[in-house]
């Protein structure tokens, strides 16, 4: 319980408190990037037990950050009625709290009934003392009330610095205003908002950033914050790499169907494999950002967005995509057909692209001509929409945090996603590149068809021959992100 002066190169004890259900454990979650860090509920005093974690250096392995999930504070008032009645006002914080640690009413057991049972609070006391620094999460959806002023009274006899954190901030009904003039009347005009559901990672750098500014010795926090930084960016390349290489996968994808082969069974199976392998690289996003394939964290993909099937004739319409060909723009996914290239098979022109959707035939070539064999593509508009789709997945696991447990809670009550939002309004909506101006990448991959693990078969070997075309796509699809 004795508590020593952070010095120079110790990692930082900091003590999560706050009052019961306003998203401490949430706000741990998100900052260890762990979704199953604690136990979170919808209910009071989910956090039972000081829980501790660690943040380290991801390079050295060294410890700079332990942080210690506290239970909730259910009673603060009573609490300081105890301490008001029971402890000398003219003794100084600590003794105060000391004493009330050494009474009955700290120990809880079944001798006492449920109006003297202070343990919860006292497990946040204790850990108080040994901390070198708390935060104190306010739910900013709450409004001032007398129990939370308790709280900080409380609080400020551990005499550790103590910076409050609003939780919630993107909530239509946060009440900061009112909360920021009454800790501003208790001497906290240092505090964050750090939403733990609504993600950014600017937020997450400025509670490091206010932090350090209230200790002696911050090169820990320092380090960390650098490294962080570091890692976010790092991320966000590998991210765009996975994308890219999922495009030039499909779009050297190339199937060859005789003159007289009836082409729906291939149409449907080149549609299945695309289909498949959008889901494996918004699985490898997903997993990349920690939000794992699983019940717990599997809502982005439960969104409407990213459940529609990209070959479903009205999602090229809901993005706003156009293809090149003179068809009712958006009409049917991938009507993208050159009826002149087909020479006189308008029949099988008219189920390539009204039946399958998706796909584009070339049988341009005086070669393919003589042979009677034409070759199936996936087309412009279908590959701008994948692209359209990744990158708004990818933007929406960078500012989503790790407390939601299920879709619902990926969105506030009411609200829709800023993605679902832009399928409304089709002004909003952001293509990384026209239709007809597919990025060089993908133009040449059109020619090497054993690039794509879909045409060859032979993923690994597919992999390293477009390595580096999907290195160069991903420096470009950097330059389109919508944030």
């Amino acid at each position: 319980m004795t508590r020593k002066t952070i010095a120079s190169g110790e990692p930082l004890k900091l003590a999560v408190v706050g009052h019961t259900n306003t998203g401490k454990t949430s706000i741990l979650r998100t900052l260890l990037r762990d979704v199953y860090f604690g136990e979170v509920k919808n209910e009071a005093a989910t956090t039972r037990h000081v829980e501790q974690a660690k943040l380290t250096d991801s390079q050295t392995g060294e410890v700079l950050v332990v942080l210690y999930d506290t239970p909730g504070l259910e009673d603060a008032s009573g609490l300081m009625d105890w301490l008001e009645d029971n402890t000398a006002s003219r003794r100084d914080g600590i003794e105060r709290l000391q004493q009330f640690l050494a009474a009955d009413i700290a120990q809880g057991g079944d001798a006492l009934n449920s109006n003297e049972d202070y343990s919860q609070e006292a497990k946040v006391i204790r850990q108080l003392l040994a901390s070198d620094m708390a935060i104190y999460v306010v739910d900013a959806r709450e409004p001032v009330l007398g129990k939370y002023k308790d709280e900080l009274a409380i609080l400020s006899w551990a005499a550790i610095p103590v910076m409050p954190v609003f939780n919630f901030t993107d909530n239509q009904d946060a009440n900061i205003d009112e909360w920021q003039t009454m800790l501003a009347r208790r001497n906290l005009h240092i505090s964050t908002r750090f939403d733990s559901v609504a993600f950014e990672f600017e937020d997450e750098m400025r509670l490091w950033q206010n932090l350090a500014t209230m200790l002696t010795h911050s090169e820990m926090l320092e380090q960390l914050m650098a490294r962080r930084t570091e890692d976010w960016a790092q991320l966000y390349d590998e991210a765009n790499i996975i994308i890219a290489d999922f495009l030039i996968n499909v779009a050297a994808f190339v199937r060859e169907i005789s003159e007289d082969d009836d082409p729906m069974p291939v149409l449907q199976q080149m549609q299945e494999a695309v289909r498949q392998s959008e889901r494996a690289m918004q699985n490898n996003l997903l997993n990349l950002y920690k939000f794992y394939d699983n019940d717990v964290a599997a809502t982005p993909l439960e969104l409407k967005a990213y459940q529609q099937d990209p070959f479903d004739p009205e999602l090229l319409k809901s993005y706003g995509i156009r293809t090149t060909s003179g068809a009712a723009a958006g009409a049917l996914l991938g009507l993208g057909i050159d009826a002149a290239a087909l020479g006189t098979t308008l029949g099988l022109g008219a189920a390539i692209g009204g039946i399958a959707g998706g796909l584009l035939s070339n049988t341009s070539s005086i070669a393919d001509r003589i042979t009677g064999v034409k070759r199936l593509y996936i087309d412009p508009a279908t590959l701008t929409l994948l692209a359209t789709r990744a990158i708004d997945l990818l933007t929406a696991l960078r500012h989503r945090g790790h407390a939601a447990t299920d879709a619902t809670q990926l969105l506030y009550k009411g609200e829709k996603s800023s993605i679902e939002q832009s399928l409304d309004d089709e002004r909003t909506t952001v293509t990384p590149w026209p239709t007809h101006k597919l990025p060089s990448e993908l133009k040449k991959a059109r020619g090497k068809p054993q690039w794509s693990s879909l045409s060859s078969g032979k993923s690994e070997q597919a992999q390293l021959l477009r390595a580096d075309m999907a290195w160069s796509l991903a420096s470009k699809l950097q330059s389109y992100k919508p944030e």
